[in-house]
């Protein structure tokens, strides 16, 4: 028997449809990565932002997974059922004065704002109270520009200046949802999360979330951000993008090539075996060395068809 290990990893799809290809890349690796470190795998359903949440769709991904034989070891957490925690925790930023009210525009922000590495850089309008006659709409988290810096298992040293880069990021939205930023740090930490497997199209967020961490007082998990599957146009799969969904049909096909986008060269004859064989060679055999530093990589055409 292995020795018991304290790992604990998740996937944290959003329910907006069913699992695509590169969503299953993140899946399978970061199970994969789990389990070869004897370690446990949670599944979580973020399923906050509930405009873009489809019926149906937690389920159908939860059929997906058990499909490809990613089980897992806990109850499923779902966000929408975690709203109060959330709510407590703002009025602790409140309290300590690291969250402020917001009442700007998206298209005010845009016009009087610099761009970021993801958009415009809100500009501190709000930052020293609301203007005269405007209401609140958004809650937004006080930043400065000492270095957030963390090393990444693929993606090496990132060092992030949040208030140049970024701005004072939402935390509850103008619409009352609260934000994905404020939700996953806080769920990490509630589910006790050591290690954070996921596409690097989650990469620039990540400083954000330590930030949020230290505020509160959490611990920082590891994090290893996998290359983000792209079609032929070098976009995203997604929803936007039209990307086809996972299916059962040929359940090893799509494995092999999930493992094969890893560049983790399962055997040939192991085509001809079992889902449960298939897995136990990837736990087994896991590597991701050739992977470092890869931010997108073109996924395999017979997944697109």
């Amino acid at each position: 028997m292995p020795p018991p290990s304290t790992y604990r990893g998740r996937f944290a799809p959003s329910p907006t449809g069913p699992l695509h290809f590169g969503s299953l890349v993140a899946a399978v690796g970061s199970y994969l990565d789990a389990r070869h470190h004897h370690g446990q795998w949670l599944v979580r359903i973020e399923d906050l932002d509930t405009p873009r949440c489809v019926p149906g769709a937690a389920d159908n991904i939860l059929r997906t997974l058990e499909a490809f034989g990613l089980h897992w070891d806990e109850a499923i957490l779902c966000q929408s059922r975690r709203t109060a925690a959330y709510e407590a925790t703002l009025q602790q930023l409140q309290a300590i004065g690291a969250a402020y009210p917001c009442a700007c525009t998206r298209k005010e922000i845009a016009d009087s704002a610099l761009h970021g590495i993801e958009g415009p850089v809100y500009p501190g309008t709000c930052r020293n109270g609301l203007p005269a006659d405007r209401d609140a709409r958004a809650w937004r988290v006080r930043t400065n520009n000492q270095p957030t810096e963390f090393n990444d298992a693929l993606q090496g040293h990132i060092n992030q200046h949040l208030e140049s880069e970024i701005g004072d990021f939402v935390v509850k939205r103008a619409d009352g949802l609260f934000a994905y930023q404020l939700a996953v740090v806080m769920d990490d930490a509630f589910q006790n999360i050591t290690h954070v497997v996921r596409g690097a199209d989650l990469l620039h967020s990540t400083p954000r979330q330590i930030y949020l961490q230290r505020l509160l007082g959490y611990a920082t998990p590891a994090y290893m951000h996998l290359p983000i599957a792209v079609n032929a146009q070098g976009e995203k799969l997604s929803k936007q993008t039209l990307a086809p969904a996972v299916t059962a049909d040929d359940v090893i096909a799509t494995l092999f090539a999930v493992l094969e986008f890893l560049r983790q060269q399962p055997p040939a004859e192991l085509r001809q075996g079992s889902v449960e064989e298939v897995l136990g060679w990837a736990i087994k055999n896991w590597q991701l060395g050739k992977l470092k530093g890869c931010l997108q990589l073109p996924t395999p055409a017979c997944r697109l068809s």
